[in-house]
C-alpha cells in the first residue's frame, strides 16, 4: 500500500547525481542545434512558449517525427531535447520537438490542446507518416493525440503511423494525492479525461509503452497499465522494460538511430 504518493513519483530522489542531467541535457541539444539543419521557433499559437523546432534530414524526408518533452507538464522545454531528434534524423525523417504552456498557467487540459496544435501545425509542413513520442508527461500526451476523443484533425490522425510513450503517465488520478497537484489543480474529471488508460484508443495505430527497468514502481505500473488496458481493445500494443535505464535516462538512445527506442518510435 502507498502511504507516501510524493515519494512514489519523485525520481530525482532515486537517480545517483540527479541535478546534473539538465545541464548535460541543455548542453548536448545546443551540440546538436549548432551542426542541425533546422528551422527553429516555429509558431503553432500566439503564445510565447507556443514554438517548435523542426530538424530535417539531409533528402527529403520519409515523413515527421514528433518529441514530446516531459518535466511534469511543470517544466524544460524544447531547447533541453534537441539532440534526441538525432536518431531520427538519421534515418531521414524531420522531427519536430514543441515546447507548450506549462501549470500552474495552464491545465493539463489546456496542455493538451497546445500539443494537438503543435502537431498539427508541424503536420502541414512535412507530408508522410506521422510518428510520435513523448517522455513521463509528454507520454502523456501523445498517447491523449490518439484517444477517441482526440481534436487533432481527422486527416493527421490517418498519418499517425506509430506511437512510443516512453516512462508514460497514462492514469493521473493518483497525481491528484501528490503536493504537485497544488499548481495542476487536476479534478476527478480532469484526471479521468486526461487518462488514456480511460480511454477508448483509435483503433489501427501500433502503440509501444517504454520504460526504463531501474525506474520507480509507478512508472513501471503506468507504464505496464495502458498496455494491459489497451490490448483489450484489439490494438498492436507492446509493454517494454529497457534493462539498466532509470528515469532520466531513458531516453537517451533516441539519438542514436540504430536502437530499438529509434526502431520503436519510426515502425509502421
Amino acid at each position: 500500500m502507498i502511504t507516501d504518493w510524493d515519494d512514489a513519483y519523485s525520481n530525482g530522489a532515486y537517480i545517483e547525481h540527479a541535478a546534473s542531467y539538465p545541464a548535460f541535457w541543455a548542453d548536448a541539444a545546443a551540440q546538436f542545434r549548432s551542426t542541425a539543419r533546422a528551422e527553429l521557433d516555429l509558431a503553432y499559437g500566439a503564445g510565447e512558449r507556443e514554438r517548435f523546432d523542426l530538424f530535417y534530414p539531409e533528402g527529403r524526408p520519409k515523413g515527421l517525427a514528433v518529441f514530446v518533452h516531459g518535466g511534469y507538464w511543470l517544466a524544460f522545454d524544447k531547447a533541453s531535447w534537441s539532440h534526441l531528434a538525432a536518431g531520427a534524423v538519421a534515418q531521414d525523417y524531420a522531427v519536430a520537438l514543441p515546447s507548450y504552456p506549462l501549470a500552474p498557467q495552464v491545465s493539463i487540459p489546456e496542455i493538451t490542446q497546445k500539443i494537438t496544435q503543435a502537431i498539427t501545425q508541424a503536420a502541414q509542413l512535412v507530408s508522410g507518416p506521422i510518428h510520435l513520442a513523448g517522455h513521463s508527461a509528454g507520454g502523456q500526451l501523445v498517447t491523449r493525440m490518439i484517444c477517441m476523443d482526440s481534436t487533432l484533425p481527422t486527416a493527421i490522425q490517418a498519418r499517425i503511423n506509430s506511437v512510443v510513450s516512453i516512462s508514460g503517465l497514462h492514469d493521473l488520478r493518483p497525481l491528484m494525492r501528490t503536493a504537485m497537484n497544488a499548481k495542476w489543480q487536476l479534478t476527478a474529471e480532469t484526471a479521468v479525461q486526461e487518462s488514456a488508460a480511460l480511454q477508448r484508443p483509435l483503433p489501427s495505430i501500433p502503440v509501444t509503452c517504454w520504460v526504463g527497468a531501474l525506474e520507480r514502481p509507478e512508472f513501471l505500473r503506468q507504464n505496464d497499465l495502458l498496455a494491459n488496458i489497451w490490448t483489450g481493445f484489439g490494438i498492436d500494443i507492446r509493454a517494454h522494460r529497457q534493462i539498466g535505464r532509470h528515469h532520466f535516462d531513458v531516453v537517451a538512445d533516441l539519438v542514436d538511430a540504430d536502437s530499438g527506442l529509434v526502431s520503436a518510435w519510426l515502425s509502421s
